[in-house]
């Protein structure tokens, strides 16, 4: 979550996100975006930069979304719209709407599921025009208590360790089990933790292993949530920054599952975020969990 101008919580997956996520270059609000289109050249790409804290909570919801993508070869904003990566699809974005917080969680609500909101680090300065950090964190908590959600159903998350020992402190019960997204390989004895899964991998004999941040994690009894399963795409030609610890022996989409098993059966996370979760389901199905 993230916020906009009059401080609106809105889903996104980040504050600045707006130019590949939304069609804001080619819309009537173009010229909010604090780093207008900017189009490719021989010797640069082409660039832009749009973001929620620019816009009304009226204004955002006036955007159509679209996959997070970009033509960065793009000499126009309407071509800049394109770019989708050829194993990614658009095919659910018609008729989509962007969602406020509020919005999310009914919608969560309905189909019954836990939810695991993040609190994005914003792309200003706070604190933003009288908002401090700690009533960004607050405010995601305050939307929760209005929907009347059961805190033990929330998974409230931040790269931020500040607005982790915020809900800690100020909120236990939604605190009890907030999680840290960690990017850094520190074992600060917060739980739940949340690393990358490259974090909780390393290579032994070109066998997939527990790294020792994971073996370290066990033995403290800390819960571990990792992210993301699918965020590299197709792994033939390695995976990149995601896999980056078993990168020497990653060569095909079935090492997901390598992976997979490994962080379930032997490293013991208690959850993996997906970008696909059939990958997952189909994981646990098969095993039973």
């Amino acid at each position: 979550m993230t916020f906009t101008e009059d401080h609106e919580l809105v889903c996104r997956h980040a504050q600045n996100d707006l130019h590949t996520t939304t069609n804001i270059l080619v819309s009537d609000l173009a010229d909010t975006c604090v780093t207008p289109f900017t189009p490719a050249s021989a010797d640069a790409g082409a660039t832009a930069e749009c973001r929620t804290s620019e816009l009304t909570l009226a204004e955002f919801l006036t955007l159509t979304p679209k996959m997070d993508a970009a033509n960065t070869s793009a000499t126009t904003a309407e071509a800049y719209q394109g770019g989708i990566a050829d194993w990614r699809t658009d095919l659910q974005t018609d008729g989509a709407m962007p969602k406020t917080d509020a919005k999310s969680i009914a919608l969560f609500e309905a189909l019954n599921v836990d939810l695991t909101p993040e609190l994005k680090s914003p792309s200003v300065e706070m604190p933003h025009e009288g908002l401090s950090e700690g009533d960004y964190a607050q405010k995601l908590v305050d939307e929760y208590k209005a929907a009347g959600i059961n805190p033990s159903r929330v998974w409230l998350q931040s790269f931020n360790l500040e607005d982790v020992l915020y809900w800690i402190e100020a909120e236990p019960d939604f605190g009890a089990q907030a999680v840290y997204l960690m990017d850094e390989c520190d074992l600060d004895g917060y739980a739940p933790m949340d690393p990358p899964t490259w974090m909780l991998v390393a290579l032994e004999d070109g066998e997939i292993v527990p790294s020792a941040l994971a073996m370290d994690a066990k033995e403290a009894r800390l819960e571990i949530i990792t992210w993301p399963l699918e965020r590299s795409g197709p792994l033939a030609g390695g995976g990149g920054w995601y896999v980056q610890s078993i990168e020497e022996v990653t060569d095909s989409d079935g090492d997901y599952f390598d992976l997979l098993h490994v962080l379930a059966q032997e490293v013991g996370v208690a959850g993996v975020f997906s970008d696909w979760p059939a990958t997952t389901t189909f994981y646990a199905n098969c095993m039973g969990l």
